[in-house]
């Protein structure tokens, strides 16, 4: 009761502070106002209305932004642009000088921490400080869910799990989320906290748009990729699954998973797609390099590097390359899992967990160390009829992905209930439709040579199109 009754007193004396404050002239709370700094004047804006206006005053910002930005060292050129500026358009919208103020730290922020993701780690090709920067970096994610009715929720995230070459986000549903089958759209977007001095300050934040998702195509071919006593797990696409609870249509989570390749830059700035590097004339026949990792949302099954991938002409087909990186005849190269290819999943008060699902992540780097193909997805195991390696005794299991510019087939044993071995491992990358995408008609014309095609080959097929831009993929590779 005492302790109620104090913060009761701390209230109402605040609330009477801001009345006092809220009766002073203008000029005088302008006044007061130009003696805080950054941190303050924001957390002064989000008090109220009135002083959300005087708390974006442009005088007080450009001024901000000159004595904290401008004027450090190397920076007089800038000091000299924005007196240009100013002499150049003397009338701004009101909170334009906040906003740049904001914009620029984020932007210091973001250069910084681009030095800080570290050297390339040799075991997974991808910069080794991805997880530290994303956390130091204060990015956090949000899931914006629009109904049938035009109706936004935007949630903020309930759990994260990062694995070594990827991350983990869920939203649990509760009453926030609609059913299943009214659900018109997800976004989610990486939202990044700019760093002021005052640690409990709300701080203000820029989001990225980093998937969109129109849900009327996804939600009638959905996957399900198993089920247990609660939950009904849909794989949406690839990276993308809802779980729905088995007595209803109702959503109990949505969990997205991430690869980490750009995922700071993906996270945190408008999605711009790199221009095609056209640099090996043999387009990298050889000296591929795969990492893959199984796992889940709690540990690790497998971890594993390939290197010296190649692939004969022989192989070759429609554009498709296959790269084998575990062979079944080669026992030598299979591989135990760490454990069990369960899903853990908790909503809530519940948890559960779904067997033959987990989660693969898998990274091709080319013969230069660039990466070739990122894939982050939920998978499942599906029960063989024939046996994949007669080495073996037990239940056989097949594991497969594919999109439009790679497959995965990964085929595995089932020795005892906790041993279960990696037999095969194949992928197939589509490099016909990257090969389209160069501007350089000589170059393209040799590359196609190279893979024993001729343009009017490739046309026949379908895979090439007058322009050379416009292309069809219909073709898939059986092993």
């Amino acid at each position: 009761m005492a302790s109620s009754a104090v913060l009761f007193r701390q209230r109402a004396v605040a609330k009477s502070t801001q009345k006092v404050l809220e009766k002073l002239p203008l000029e005088i709370l302008d006044t007061i106002l130009s003696y805080l700094d950054a941190s303050a004047l924001f957390s002064m804006s989000h008090t109220n209305k009135l002083f959300y206006q005087l708390a974006s005053n442009n005088v007080l910002w450009k001024k901000l932004y000159i004595a904290d930005i401008c004027n450090k060292k190397n920076q007089k050129a800038k000091v000299m642009n924005v007196q240009l500026l100013s002499k150049k358009t003397k009338d701004h919208v009101a909170g334009y000088w906040k906003e740049l103020y904001v914009k620029t730290v984020a932007d210091c922020e973001m250069k910084k921490w681009k030095r800080l993701l570290g050297p390339i780690n040799s075991h997974t090709g991808l910069p080794s400080q991805t997880e530290q920067v994303l956390r130091n970096y204060r990015v956090t994610w949000e899931l914006t869910v629009t109904d049938m009715s035009r109706r936004e929720s935007t949630l903020e995230l309930s759990w994260s799990h990062f694995s070594e070459t990827s991350l983990t986000l869920c939203w649990c549903g509760g009453d926030c989320l609609p059913n299943y089958e009214e659900i018109f759209s997800l976004q989610l977007h990486g939202v990044r906290r700019i760093a002021f001095s005052w640690p409990d300050l709300k701080k203000p934040s820029k989001r990225s748009l980093v998937a969109n998702l129109d849900m009327q195509p996804l939600t009638k071919c959905a996957q399900v990729i198993g089920q247990d006593q609660f939950v009904l797990l849909k794989l949406l696409q690839p990276g993308i699954i809802i779980g729905l609870w088995r007595d209803g249509s109702s959503v109990a989570f949505i969990m997205f998973t991430l690869h980490f390749y750009k995922l700071v830059e993906r996270s945190t700035q408008p999605i711009i797609q790199p221009p095609f590097d056209d640099i090996d004339p043999e387009y990298g026949l050889h000296g591929y390099k795969l990492h893959i990792v199984l796992h889940n949302t709690v540990c690790k099954l497998m971890s594993e590097s390939f290197s010296k991938l190649f692939c004969h002409r022989a192989h070759i087909s429609d554009g498709w390359i296959q790269l084998t990186a575990i062979s079944r005849t080669n026992s030598s190269q299979h591989i135990q899992l760490s454990g069990k290819p369960v899903l853990p999943w908790r909503c809530e008060a519940l948890e559960g967990s779904v067997e033959n699902c987990c989660i693969m992540s898998l990274t091709l780097l080319d013969e230069f160390g660039n990466q070739f193909s990122c894939v982050t997805t939920p998978i499942s195991m599906e029960l063989e009829k024939a046996a994949a390696s007669y080495d073996y005794d037990g239940e056989h299991y097949l594991i497969q992905h594919e999109d439009s510019n790679i497959q995965v087939k990964m085929q595995l044993v089932k020795k005892t209930a906790k041993k279960h071995f990696v037999v095969s491992l194949i992928v197939y990358e589509f490099v016909l439709e990257m090969m389209t995408e160069s501007r350089d008609a000589a170059k393209f014309s040799i590359r196609i040579s190279r893979f024993g095609y001729t343009e009017a080959h490739c046309r026949k097929k379908g895979h090439l199109e007058r322009p050379v831009q416009e292309r069809t993929t219909t073709n898939t590779h059986q092993d």
